[in-house]
């Protein structure tokens, strides 16, 4: 799933092109990518976007006049593109805005699963929809986050995924912000010292520093991941073997000499995890 690396890089790209001409056709849309149906899509026709914006791992478009907000969830295989008028686009794309100009802003989403979103809103709207998530993972210091992790006892790896808690942070980021710490992912955060939070907070803003600044180069996966995805490599920190632990729906991936003293944790699916 994109993460606020991957989003954030795509709104700067973004910010100057699609507010250089008004929008002439607003669609076509996939019945399971359009989320609204109240105002139309056809009420955009004429109208011309303010730039682009980021809350979190939503990519928000507010149309000139501040009455309108178009927000897209990419969810784990949907990609935004701005397709200049000699670009060839897709033939049929899950939601496409067509400019005066020629260019377009198409969304496509790889597979069988139709996850990916589209609202058209209000600014009301929007604040109510997003009023669920956390402050930005960009904007956590130590102060914010020791407060975030004293609220309940939690294991350190879905609490920074969570996007109640935190937004932005996915399950990538979590891995490699947690190697970065030299943070166990099952650690509870109730049990942190002082100085473990103080860097888990440097390592979140490192981590997605890097990677965002790695992403606006066009650098992709294998080079944006230390830990995450590279079972059997070696860790960057120490050059131990990097492993994992598979879940039903995702994998953790940690360095044993970083993060859990030499141990390996055993796989969830089949025993209880070592901590």
């Amino acid at each position: 799933m994109p993460e606020l690396p991957e989003v954030e890089a795509w709104v700067r790209e973004l910010d100057p092109l699609v507010s250089r001409a008004a929008i002439e056709k607003a669609g076509p849309a996939h019945i399971a990518t359009l989320k609204t149906f109240d105002p139309p899509l056809s009420a955009l026709e004429g109208r011309r976007l303010a730039g682009s914006r980021r809350h979190g791992k939503n990519l928000v478009f507010p149309i000139e006049g501040d009455d309108l907000v178009v927000r897209v969830h990419l969810m784990s295989a949907g990609r935004l593109r701005y397709l200049t008028p000699s670009m060839k686009g897709p033939r049929t794309p899950m939601f496409r805005l067509r400019f005066t100009d020629g260019g377009e802003l198409v969304l496509t989403e790889a597979g069988k699963k139709k996850r990916a979103g589209v609202w058209l809103v209000s600014p009301a709207q929007l604040d109510h929809d997003l009023a669920h998530l956390g402050p930005d993972a960009l904007d956590v210091d130590a102060e914010a986050l020791a407060e975030i992790l004293g609220r309940e006892r939690r294991q350190l790896h879905p609490l920074l995924r969570d996007q109640r808690v935190i937004a932005g942070i996915g399950r990538a980021h979590a891995n490699e912000i947690l190697l970065r710490a030299r943070l166990s992912p099952f650690k509870a955060s109730t049990e942190l010292a002082s100085e473990e939070v103080e860097r888990l907070a440097t390592a979140i803003r490192d981590d997605l520093q890097r990677a965002l600044e790695m992403r606006e180069l066009g650098k992709g996966d294998d080079d944006v991941y230390l830990v995450h995805n590279r079972l059997g490599k070696n860790c960057p920190q120490c050059d131990t073997h990097i492993a994992r632990v598979d879940f039903e729906e995702h994998t953790i991936y940690y360095c044993p000499s970083c993060q859990t003293g030499g141990r390996l944790l055993k796989d969830r699916r089949l025993s209880r995890l070592l901590r």
